[in-house]
């Protein structure tokens, strides 16, 4: 069978099946209810084996550990040097999608986070043993590569939390439970060495090696592929740089991280630091920490890090990170990698009732990665929300504003829809809005943030595939439309989304060059490429029964329009191309029928106009009616269209 064939049946490398990190790793967030919560995260723990590391997020509490080989309810603490204990409250069972929990990991209102690592070769694996006092023992164990990053536990005493990291200098090790620097151990057999794909060695100190102690290793990869459908993705990386103390480092990993820990290696008393996507790492704003070593509840105290397509952004801003010395870290690919099969996992259309007061939309199924809202009774702004640049973070499509914080979307952390605060455009007391959830996933959809330089550059997205749609707006200015790259015109030409125009030469904003299935490029644009200016660009593609980006020719009769749907379009967004025309945008929550279908548009701050019948429902797509005006169905005009199943 050839590797075309492979891939065309789901197989990976060597006919195996393909593994992606959402199997194998999981940043899920709750709330305590002060009972017992079952954690569906999708992780198989029972059968395949891992570790369960959760912290109380809003309370000063420990961090607690527990793995399938020592067994539920057994508890240890990273930010402790204590023996292993039993806690019959606290994670009380392995499931084959997550684990549950007791009261004590489950507080009544606290946020939690729990983070997941499945035992899988080449990304992880949990080791225990009992010590003999031997210097120069070997223990095995089943990662299939050689480790980056170990971590060992005496689980029968008192003991530090050894840290083996393949880049610090021979002899030297890390403590998880302590801030101070790497420690110089005196010989490179007294704690943990040399490790292989097969075994890592352990010295005699009573920290990974008494006699009759035992023990517990947590084994982490580096940069091992065998991931993704091709099976040779990275999906962990255990590396170091070297802070400046001044200027900007861009960390390059080859991918977008969901998680980073990073420890000082040189500099005692800097704390060992947690970041993910999930509790928030925005792009110029502020970073929700956790530190390991300590109890200390969740900060944001400061702009640390950028998340980028391609690892990670130590900022000038936030030293912590970025003094003169050695650092290392573990990072963990972003997720989902696998090709999404339903609209429904990537994208979620949902009303809501205004209250006026903070309140959790929910019922999306997904953690949401971009979120947009538009009044529907009222004359009210669209707005763009998105985890990416963080919440709060508002853009207007039908102005050219600058970003500017407001309390609409207050938090993204959830793993089913998001906090709105008390902005009116999002959330005025009995008013009607609707509310487009969207998921990045290869295919279909992917945010990018970056800073323009002036000079004619590619940019690195996660698509996986050519864009198809690709919308830009400058984050810190408010002079600049929103310029719109559409496969069916070409790269010559563009269109604005907070204007009603037809096509225009773009001249050379996206410097007449296609998107490629890894980057796209941009020239010195205004739009897309001003030096310092703060840039995002949200790209969606044609993904095989879940959206379709195309064009068509009006006829002026009823028109269906084939997607390669079998349940119908659940979203549409119209733009007219050769003429002027408004961007049309309609939903199943508010109603694609065989009648009145309303209708809102994303260039403007008109509320929603009902008693309509321009779009109809139709299985494979959707049906433009004969009684759609000449900005939806001219005869001879053109159009492009983003339909979502």
């Amino acid at each position: 069978m050839s590797s075309t064939q492979q891939l065309l049946l789901g197989e990976g490398a060597g006919g195996a099946a393909p593994v992606y990190i959402e199997e194998v790793f999981s940043t899920y967030l709750y709330t305590g209810t002060g009972a017992s919560l079952t954690i569906t995260n999708g992780i198989d723990l029972s059968t395949k084996g891992g570790m369960v590391w959760i912290k109380d997020r809003s309370a000063a509490r420990n961090h607690i550990l527990y793995d399938t080989v020592r067994g539920a309810t057994k508890q240890l603490s990273s930010n402790l040097t204590s023996a292993q204990s039993t806690n019959a409250t606290g994670l009380t069972a392995f499931s084959s999608s997550g684990f549950s929990v007791g009261s004590s990991a489950s507080f009544n209102s606290e946020n939690f986070v729990s983070w997941t690592f499945r035992e899988q070769p080449k990304f992880f694996d949990v080791v225990t043993y009992t010590g003999d006092g031997t210097q120069g023992r070997q223990i095995a164990h089943s990662l299939g590569s050689t480790p980056g990053c170990i971590f060992v536990k005496c689980t029968s005493t008192t003991s530090n939390w050894t840290v083996y990291h393949r880049s610090l200098t021979t002899n030297y090790i890390l403590q998880l439970n302590s801030a101070t620097s790497a420690i110089n151990v005196g010989s490179p057999n007294a704690y943990v060495s040399a490790p292989t794909d097969t075994t890592f060695t352990v010295g005699n100190d009573s920290d990974v090696n008494a006699s009759g102690a035992t023990y517990v290793a947590y084994i982490f990869a580096h940069n091992a592929a065998g991931f993704g459908l091709s099976g040779t993705d990275n999906v962990i990386s255990c590396g170091s740089y070297t802070g400046n103390g001044t200027s900007l480092q861009s960390i390059n990993l080859g991918y977008e991280p969901q998680l980073v820990l990073i420890k000082s290696a040189s500099i005692a008393g800097t704390e060992w630091a947690m970041l993910d996507n999930m509790r928030g790492v925005a792009t110029g704003g502020v970073d929700a920490v956790l530190n390991p070593n300590t109890s200390g509840a969740e900060a944001s105290p400061f702009d640390r890090v950028d998340f980028t397509s391609t690892g990670f952004n130590l900022k000038t801003s936030s030293s912590i990170y970025n003094e003169t010395g050695t650092y290392i870290y573990i990072a963990i690919r972003r997720g989902p990698m696998k090709v999404p099969t339903s609209g429904t996992s990537v994208f979620s259309p949902k009303t809501w009732t205004g209250t006026g007061a903070t309140a959790n939309v929910t019922g999306i199924g997904f953690p949401s990665d971009l979120w947009i809202a538009h009044g529907r009774n009222l004359a009210s702004q669209p707005i763009f929300n998105d985890r990416l640049r963080g919440a709060g973070q508002d853009l207007f499509p039908n102005q050219t504003t600058a970003e500017t914080t407001q309390t609409s979307v207050t938090s993204f952390a959830s793993m089913d829809g998001v906090t709105f605060g008390t902005d009116s455009g999002v959330n005025l007391s009995t008013y009607l809005y609707i509310n487009y959830a969207m998921r990045r996933a290869p295919s279909f959809f992917d945010v990018v943030c970056y800073t323009g330089t002036s000079s004619a550059r590619t940019v690195t997205h996660n698509l996986t595939v050519a864009p198809e749609l690709m919308i830009f707006k400058a984050r810190n200015t408010g002079s600049d439309n929103w310029f719109v790259y559409a496969a069916p015109l070409g790269p010559t030409k563009g269109l604005y989304l907070n204007q009603t125009n037809a096509a225009i030469t773009s001249a050379g904003v996206v410097n007449n060059t296609a998107p490629t299935a890894s980057v796209f490029t941009t020239s010195a644009a205004a739009f897309t490429n001003i030096n310092t200016t703060t840039y995002v660009a949200y790209l969606f593609a044609t993904c095989a029964g879940v959206s379709k980006v195309g064009s068509y020719t009006g006829t002026g009769t009823t028109k269906q329009i084939d997607c390669g749907f079998t349940g119908g379009a659940r979203f549409v967004l119209i733009k007219r191309t050769d003429s002027t025309g408004d961007w049309y945008v309609w939903d199943s929550a508010r109603g694609i029928v065989a009648g009145n279908d309303p209708y809102l548009l994303m260039n403007s701050t008109v509320a929603e106009v009902t008693n309509t019948d321009y779009i109809d429902t139709y299985s494979a797509g959707f049906e433009i009616s004969s009684t759609a005006p000449a900005a939806i169905n001219a005869s001879g005009g053109t159009f492009i269209f983003l339909a979502i199943a």
